[in-house]
């Protein structure tokens, strides 16, 4: 315990643990195999590596400088540098509780499938039989199993967001399941989450590495990796690439949230953030590639099993069409027999030219396929476990995975909650114990909207527009305050105080030039991008059909999202107004005394 009273990590691993466990979450397994798919491949990693050095990295440093600093949660932090900042703290502590909010409820999803994967057959396997026993579930057969596992068993999905249902039991005791864990991760503070970290910070990389080697020996994944080091150089003209990638190392860090100023808060005066913060950098960029090298492997098996399946269609079609014997067309000669059969029997060949262009079979667009988000996690993984021999060994060590990613990352953003609040006096007289239950039941009773009929269409408003913006234009304004306010010199002292030494050219030029100018254009895109999209829109469930159909927001949508958006920004100009009102009136009460005495006079 330090001398004012605030705890320490018992040592500096436990701190870069914590970040690591933190910043590593599941935007590295789902949201950067994506992009990297989108953009080419390997393509990618350029503009995902420069954006790690102009934006990430310095940005990654100024958090973990300020909170080791102050030694003070977001809002004490920003507060001590101006009270005119202290709004910026707010911001922070205002959009991680939306994180929390829909964060979790992804943990509560992996705790399903992880309980249900302990069957002899996964249940996202086959279909089930329908009321009548005569055959599968209508919904089942237009879709996959995976797909009505995942909307209809797990979500209980309604049509649109405007039908709302009731709570989904199982959902919800999953929900209940995920925040009791996450109190008892944090209960006795660092004290706590200091163990806590040797785990979840560590086991994701052992069960990465197993399905590493036994995603390289699939059928297929050969394919996968391929595509994913075969760069296409064309895509380092399109600016979306750029956004995207600087867009993923700012929100893969954690930038904003206050986690990494909390985090640090706790760390000894002359502790050596600097390399701490490259560190935990590289080794989350290198997460990111690891899984994504996992991940292709993954895609080239699932890619490579249903291009199969296709010529497999393909040559049962070309047999029964013109009578041919079993043997005739093997799976390696259907494309040159398509060809063959098409320039022999025209006349014949053109009966079946619509099954066969509807059916045309391509390895390349099946690995061009790009899945995001939840679609990734707990739909095409689960299509390609199934296809594993011991599926639910595979299933278990998944989700298991997938827990521990986000749960790890929930201990970053309760904490993001909870130490800026407890740096008021109001709030320091609670335990550790009944603050952070008071904060988990919270969050866990808002929570719960997201276990309804119509859940999944709240949790998709939340994770598109509750964390976006927001974290930009509070980042912005972060590096603005310490560049142009606090001051780059003053800065460079106290680091100067805390390390040693001051930071070389490359932090400081980053710190005034790069990364605002870099997030001053992220900021300006995503506000026309906002407004160039038009109404805004999210993926209904049809059931009738089995897919997702692109819908608009109802009203009441829209306006939530705006709320979303101006919630956590308006902290800032709010807190800025309150803070010069309160100064004028106590300028105002301390000339009061003295007029009064020179009247008396």
């Amino acid at each position: 315990m330090e001398k004012d009273g605030r705890p320490n990590w018992d040592s500096p691993m436990q701190f870069v643990l914590a970040c690591v466990s933190y910043a590593v979450g599941l935007g590295n397994v789902w949201r950067f195999p994506y992009l990297c798919q989108l953009h080419g491949g390997g393509g990618f990693l350029i503009p995902y590596l420069i954006m790690l050095l102009l934006e990430g990295l310095p940005l990654f440093y100024m958090e973990l400088a300020i909170g080791q600093k102050m030694r003070l949660g977001s809002i004490g932090a920003w507060t001590s540098i101006s009270p005119y900042l202290g709004g910026l703290g707010l911001a922070s502590v205002v959009t991680s509780v939306y994180l929390c909010l829909y964060y979790n409820v992804i943990n509560a999803w992996s705790f399903w499938y992880l309980f249900h994967s302990f069957q002899s057959v996964l249940p996202w396997a086959v279909c089930p039989i329908n009321s009548n026993r005569t055959g599968p579930t209508e919904e089942c057969e237009v879709a996959t199993p995976t797909q009505y596992f995942f909307y209809r068993e797990t979500l209980n999905i309604s049509s649109s967001i405007e039908e709302n249902g009731g709570i989904h039991t199982g959902q919800a005791l999953c929900l209940v399941l995920a925040w009791a864990i996450t109190y008892l991760f944090i209960v006795r503070g660092v004290k706590s989450t200091g163990k806590v970290v040797y785990f979840t910070a560590t086991f994701p990389y052992l069960v990465l590495f197993i399905y590493l080697i036994r995603g390289v020996t699939l059928h297929g994944a050969i394919n996968g990796l391929k595509y994913m080091f075969t760069p296409k150089m064309a895509e380092l003209a399109n600016p979306r690439a750029w956004i995207n990638a600087a867009t993923q190392i700012f929100f893969s860090l954690g930038l904003g949230f206050g986690s990494l100023i909390a985090f640090a808060s706790y760390n000894q005066h002359n502790n050596n953030f600097q390399n701490q913060a490259i560190v935990v950098s590289l080794i989350n960029s290198g997460t990111s590639i690891f899984a994504s090298i996992v991940t292709f492997a993954i895609y080239g098996f699932k890619a490579t099993l249903n291009y199969e399946n296709c010529l497999d269609r393909m040559r049962l079609l070309l047999l029964n069409t013109f009578d041919l014997a079993e043997d005739a067309i093997s799976m390696d000669s259907v494309l040159e027999w398509t060809e063959k059969l098409n320039t022999t029997y025209p006349e014949q060949f053109a009966q079946i030219a619509d099954k066969v262009r509807e059916g045309e079979c391509n390895l390349e667009k099946e690995l061009d396929t790009a899945v995001e988000g939840t679609g990734l996690a707990f739909i095409v993984y689960s299509e390609a476990i199934k296809n594993m021999p011991l599926p639910q060994l595979w299933s278990v060590l998944y989700f298991f995975m997938l827990l521990l990613l986000g749960m790890g990352s929930m201990l970053g953003n309760v904490t993001a909650i909870i130490t800026p609040l407890r740096d008021f006096k109001i709030m320091s007289r609670m335990s550790n114990e009944l603050f952070s239950g008071l904060v988990c039941v919270f969050c866990l009773l808002l929570g719960l909207g997201f276990t309804t009929t119509s859940g999944n269409y709240w949790f998709t408003i939340f994770n598109d527009y509750a964390a976006t913006f927001s974290l930009l234009f509070i980042v912005l304004i972060e590096v603005i305050a310490v560049s142009y306010i606090y001051g780059i010199k003053r800065f460079e002292k106290d680091i100067e105080d805390m390390l040693g030494h001051r930071p070389n050219w490359y932090w400081k030029i980053m710190w005034a030039v790069t990364s605002p100018l870099l997030l001053i254009g992220l900021f300006i895109f995503y506000i026309i991008n906002y407004i160039q999209g038009g109404t805004p829109t999210y993926q209904a469930w049809n059931k009738e059909l089995g897919e997702s159909a692109v819908t608009e927001y109802p009203v009441f949508g829209q306006v939530f999202i705006v709320l979303l958006l101006v919630s956590s920004v308006s902290c800032v100009p709010l807190t800025a107004l309150y803070a010069f009102c309160r100064k004028r009136k106590d300028r105002a009460y301390e000339k009061r005394p003295s007029a009064v005495s020179t009247v008396s006079v």
